[in-house]
């Protein structure tokens, strides 16, 4: 089933397996993506393609300036009629949100999907409201302009799981991009190949692969090398250690395997450390890079033997 759902993607998202690889293992990981690239990839696509591919709902939000809290997790609306406050929903409540252009609204707006993507649920007027399952965020935000943005603070960076580049097409891929588009091919209704039951199932079944001590040891190695770095501001918070196992986990799944090796820790490590490294300004006048650095952390962290 999820090979069904992964060919599915690349048939109408082409030419980016790699990304929409690494979609599914957020999604079975139960984590969330930040795609941080220029306009006209296929940001917006690749949500709504993975949405109708599983069946089920896909909310889409604009972020702006004057995008309130509220539009995101809902508010309370009297009713003249009961005389009573109604919860209104907002763009949260569907199994997959795109977040458009998230780094275009407010601070106090960005927050407001703290609560969501780290309990599954909102609290409006004092009240918990319970998210749909599954629930996924799939933010973007162009790295290039940044007239008119607010930066994402570390504690919002920090949430997302991943943090994945599409990049420009190879032109074979550019050119079927170009000549789908021509003849209108998209995804048609009522093609999903799995449905939101299915996902949780497989979601469970990926919490199921067996990783041993040592390799948790392995990836907690990774993580202090990060804090040791004289080049990072900051080393990773354990939630991203965290994250790096249950991101492992869903690599070795979508591999086929029941039990994690090093090599599914090193396929994820990357974008799942990068975004939350800072390089200090020192390294930044030797043009140093976190990806760089941190790929010579992970071949500097020792492999377990077993």
């Amino acid at each position: 089933m999820i090979n069904k759902l992964r060919n599915q993607i690349n048939e109408y998202f082409v030419g980016k397996a790699d990304v929409v690889d690494n979609v599914l293992i957020c999604l079975l990981s139960g984590g969330h993506v930040l795609l941080e690239d220029v306009p006209g990839v296929g940001k917006t696509t690749l949500a709504r393609v993975l949405a109708e591919s599983i069946g089920s709902d896909f909310g889409r939000i604009q972020f702006t300036p004057d995008t309130l809290p509220g539009d995101v997790t809902g508010m309370s609306v009297y009713n003249m009629k009961t005389g009573d406050f109604e919860y209104r929903e907002g763009a949260v409540m569907h199994n997959f949100l795109l977040a458009d252009e998230i780094n275009r609204t407010s601070p106090k707006t960005q927050s407001s999907l703290l609560e969501a993507m780290a309990e599954g649920q909102v609290t409006v007027d004092g009240k918990e409201y319970q998210l749909p399952d599954p629930f996924m965020v799939i933010a973007t935000q162009n790295p290039v302009e940044f007239l008119g943005t607010y930066p994402l603070p570390e504690a919002q960076l920090d949430r997302f799981m991943m943090r994945l580049s599409i990049g420009y097409p190879e032109k074979e891929s550019e050119i079927l991009l170009t000549r789908n588009s021509l003849e209108n091919k998209s995804l048609p209704s009522g093609s999903a190949v799995c449905t939101a039951e299915d996902i949780i199932n497989m979601k469970k079944e990926a919490e199921s692969v067996h990783i041993t001590d040592k390799l948790l040891e392995y990836i907690q190695e990774i993580s202090m090398l990060t804090r040791k770095e004289d080049s990072f501001l900051t080393g990773v918070s354990p939630r991203a250690t965290i994250f790096l196992s249950k991101a492992s986990r869903a690599a070795a799944y979508l591999a086929g395997r029941d039990f994690v090796k090093p090599d599914d820790v090193k396929a994820v490590c990357v974008n799942t450390f990068h975004h939350r490294l800072a390089l200090t300004s020192q390294a930044r006048i030797k043009n140093e890079s976190v990806d760089s650095l941190l790929k010579g952390l992970i071949l500097k962290a020792r492999i377990p033997l077993e």
